[in-house]
């Protein structure tokens, strides 16, 4: 098991497909597309996001995550988080997440009791409330000590994104055949 940064823009469009197909589901409506293009057209283009993924001893990828700078640069949020294959390895994407906590100054955001359990079975030590019942997770690395330390992720305004979805079709329409692409062109190896 290995943890692969997705350097490549041909395997990274493909793997934030598949990401944002997986972590949203099929019922999602516009917004896989939308994360999928704003993450593109913003993150990706100002070197703010890291498709990352951990691979089994073939080189499969078994589990895919977006990390995402924070507004200082100090820290990395996991903004999406995928498993692919739970029937080769036990808990990918748990993996993934402790595997990166020991790794990179990470963190982590949860409004869910179990997914707080699950995180921290995963190596995130820390947590902090926010604001709205958020339960923010804080890897063994991230220098942050309190709410007043934490800068913002970096992110993109997803209503613009769809927004202008509706005003540009061109756009809309290279975006979706970028995202079908992708997910026609997951790679079986990394």
């Amino acid at each position: 098991m290995r943890v692969v940064n997705i350097n490549n823009p041909h395997q990274r469009e493909a793997c934030l497909a598949r990401l944002c197909a997986e972590a949203y589901g099929h019922e999602a409506g516009l917004r896989p597309l939308a994360t999928f293009a704003g993450t593109l057209a913003v993150l990706v283009e100002q070197e703010a996001a890291r498709v990352l993924a951990l691979v089994d001893d073939q080189a499969r990828p078994v589990a895919l995550a977006l990390l995402v700078l924070d507004e200082h640069g100090s820290s990395m949020t996991v903004m999406l988080l995928a498993e692919l294959d739970e029937q080769s390895v036990a808990r990918p994407a748990e993996r993934l997440v402790a595997e990166l906590a020991l790794k990179a100054p990470l963190r982590v955001d949860t409004q869910d009791d179990a997914q707080k359990r699950r995180f921290s079975e995963a190596g995130v030590s820390r947590w902090l409330e926010g604001r709205a019942g958020v339960h923010i997770g804080l890897g063994p690395k991230h220098p942050a000590a309190s709410l007043e330390d934490l800068p913002q992720a970096l992110t993109f305004d997803e209503a613009a994104v769809i927004q202008s979805f509706k005003q540009d079709r061109q756009q809309f329409d290279d975006y979706k055949a970028r995202f079908i692409r992708g997910l026609e062109a997951f790679p079986a190896t990394l």
